[in-house]
């Protein structure tokens, strides 16, 4: 290999398509079933203590979305309670010590793309749909890093897990969750992301 060439180059790998987030629903491939409602998501939080007592409309129509975008995700009830567990428990530390994540920070550009996503929460603003995905498209459109180089990053910091782009459902109900009286408060993709920032070396 020629010296020009061993400079270290971007992964190449086929293009991660963005979920398309179009207002109440997201777009990827063809619709699968949903065996779950919004029923089923309130009794997991029940079954685990983050909803105590009678869930409020605000509540069970959160509980909707949850279904709504989680349950097509899904195989069984045990994982979209995983799902929701990453929602509620939250821990930066933990999370870093964990080999996955390390395989996901060491490639190309990723603590970059972690400081840009970071600055583009710094104003507090909730982080809508609309709003990932105006984010996420600027900074293709500034940015090198593509596929799992863009988004394997984001997902770890504000799920706490490497993988695949079912953790961008758990990503859009964040911060809708944390404007909610939960019995355990939600940490918001700013806190998270602030939290996971000042974690790494």
């Amino acid at each position: 290999m020629s010296e020009e060439n061993s400079e270290r180059q971007p992964e190449q790998q086929p293009a991660e398509q963005p979920d398309k987030l179009v207002d109440e629903q997201i777009v990827v491939g063809a619709a699968r079933v949903n065996p779950f409602a919004g029923g089923d998501v309130a009794e997991i939080l029940r079954e685990h203590g983050w909803l105590t007592g009678e869930p409020s409309p605000e509540h069970m129509a959160w509980c909707d979305r949850a279904a709504f975008l989680l349950g097509p995700q899904v195989a069984d009830r045990a994982e979209l309670g995983h799902f929701l567990a990453l929602i509620f428990s939250y821990d930066a530390a933990e999370a870093l010590t964990r080999v996955e994540s390390h395989i996901v920070l060491s490639r190309y550009a990723a603590r970059d793309v972690l400081r840009r996503f970071a600055m583009e929460l710094l104003d507090g603003a909730a982080l809508t749909p609309d709003r990932f995905s105006e984010i996420i498209t600027a900074m293709k459109d500034s940015m090198e890093p593509r596929g799992r180089e863009l988004f394997h990053p984001i997902r770890l910091a504000l799920t706490g897990q490497a993988g695949e782009g079912a953790l961008d459902r758990v990503i859009l109900l964040l911060d809708a969750a944390t404007a909610l009286p939960f019995a355990v408060p939600v940490k918001s993709a700013r806190a998270r992301m602030l939290e996971f920032c000042s974690r790494l070396d």
